[in-house]
C-alpha cells in the first residue's frame, strides 16, 4: 500500500500562485507515476499533470500548460504542483494520485489517492 498526503491548498486571488505538496509513504518503491487531478464543483474529476516518478517525462492538461509545473523530490518521496496564474474557475479540490504503471492521463488506472486539498481562487 501507498499512502499520500497533500498539503499547500488555500485561498488565493486570481492571478496568484500556490504550491501543492504530496508526501508519499509505504511501498513507495512500487510507484511509477505521480499525478495531480482536480474536481471543480459540479464537474467530474479531471487530469491536471503527471510525471514519471523516476525518469520524468511530464504531462499537462492543455488548460494548465505554461502555468502549472509538476516536479518531484525523490529523496523526500514528495511530488509538487506549482500553480501560477490561477483562475477563479480552477477553484476545487486537488488530489494527488499514484500508479504502479506509466498511466499518466488515465484516471481509472491510479491505485492510490490522497484525501485532497482545497484550492479557492477569488475573483
Amino acid at each position: 500500500q501507498v499512502q499520500l498526503v497533500e498539503s499547500g491548498g488555500g485561498l488565493v486571488q486570481a492571478g496568484g500562485s500556490l504550491r501543492l505538496s504530496c508526501a508519499a509513504s509505504g511501498r513507495t518503491f512500487s510507484i511509477a507515476t505521480m499525478a495531480w487531478f482536480r474536481q471543480v464543483p459540479g464537474q467530474e474529476r479531471e487530469f491536471v499533470a503527471a510525471s514519471s516518478w523516476r525518469y520524468g517525462p511530464t504531462y499537462y492538461a492543455d488548460s494548465v500548460k505554461g502555468r502549472f509545473t509538476i516536479s518531484r523530490d525523490n529523496a523526500r518521496i514528495t511530488a509538487y504542483l506549482q500553480m501560477n496564474g490561477l483562475k477563479p474557475e480552477e477553484t476545487g479540490v486537488y488530489y494527488c494520485a499514484a500508479a504502479t504503471e506509466s498511466v499518466y492521463y488515465a484516471i481509472t488506472r491510479y491505485e492510490y489517492w490522497g484525501q485532497g486539498t482545497q484550492v479557492t481562487v477569488s475573483a
